[in-house]
């Protein structure tokens, strides 16, 4: 058989580079960080090469470990898939991804027919928050979140940086920046300085005026755009997605950095509860990464 390391080491290996902090990387495989550590130093002296930076505060790949740890977590997905497909029921079972239902509507459910084409006997149950008290946690196999990264009792894994866009019904006439201080402006619950943002970022006071219309939803904000009710300020991925499945709304102004980001979720201690989770986190991740190069 061709030159393969140790099984062990490449799990540890996979799981770090995804996390690069090898005490996260211990609690996800329930090993102690010095384990973690000496299966990273057992591969690269296998390998005769290092797979990790190690700077003071964190860890970062280097350029051969970026381009192995892309190889590895596929074969290792390939590896789990194959074996519940051939000796156990998992990837017969239904996927459960758990998103905030703007994320499901606009972003996730946009990409999951792609997914479906790659690995048709994957079926996934997409579910949103607002069914929190009827899923149990333990029923939930990928979890995404939009955030800071920074929620209690759970390891987060940032999985894109995110702009923001102000939207306007179709056939609005170019309006400027002036034009969209006017209003009227729709405002989200929980994202009420969004529109300050905007405006400030492009070294503008925003309005003072108090909006007709606040919505707890991207969702509910982009029905109220289509009504001509206003403009809105959203997550750029959810305008284009939307734009892309026929919504009558355009991008309204230049995009700027939205300081928010979308998240996996895991609990301390817990691996991904099925192959199939494995698989449509690394296609996820792959799908990320081919967005951000284009």
């Amino acid at each position: 058989m061709d030159r393969l390391p140790n099984p062990a080491w490449l799990r540890s290996f996979e799981c770090a580079a995804r996390h690069l902090n090898f005490t996260t990387t211990a609690r996800e495989l329930g090993l102690t960080q010095t384990a973690v550590s000496l299966h990273i130093r057992s591969l690269e002296a296998e390998l005769g090469q290092n797979l990790f930076t190690r700077n003071a505060r964190r860890l970062e790949l280097t350029e051969l470990g970026q381009s192995y740890a892309l190889t590895v977590r596929r074969a290792l997905g390939d590896i789990a898939l194959s074996t519940n497909s051939l000796f156990g029921p998992a990837s017969r079972q239904t996927l459960t991804v758990r998103a905030a239902i703007s994320t499901a509507t606009y972003w996730i459910a946009a990409e999951l027919p792609e997914f479906n084409t790659q690995y048709p006997d994957i079926p996934v149950r997409l579910v949103s928050h607002i069914w929190n008290d009827s899923i149990a946690p333990n029923d939930v196999d990928v979890e995404i979140r939009m955030g800071y990264g920074d929620w209690p009792a759970v390891i987060s894994e940032k999985l894109s940086d995110e702009n923001l866009v102000p939207v306007c019904r179709a056939g609005t006439a170019n309006p400027s920046l002036l034009d969209l201080r006017q209003g009227p402006l729709i405002h989200i619950l929980g994202y009420e300085d969004n529109w300050a943002r905007y405006f400030q970022a492009h070294d503008m006071e925003p309005p003072e005026q108090t909006s007709l219309h606040s919505v707890d939803t991207s969702v509910a904000a982009l029905q109220l755009v289509m009504a001509g009710a206003g403009c809105a300020t959203i997550v750029e991925r959810f305008a284009q997605n939307a734009i892309a499945q026929g919504a009558p709304i355009e991008i309204a102004g230049p995009a700027i950095p939205f300081a928010q980001s979308h998240y996996l979720i895991s609990a301390p201690g817990r691996t991904h509860s099925s192959a199939a989770a494995g698989v449509f986190c690394a296609w996820l991740r792959d799908r990320l990464a081919a967005d951000a190069a284009d």
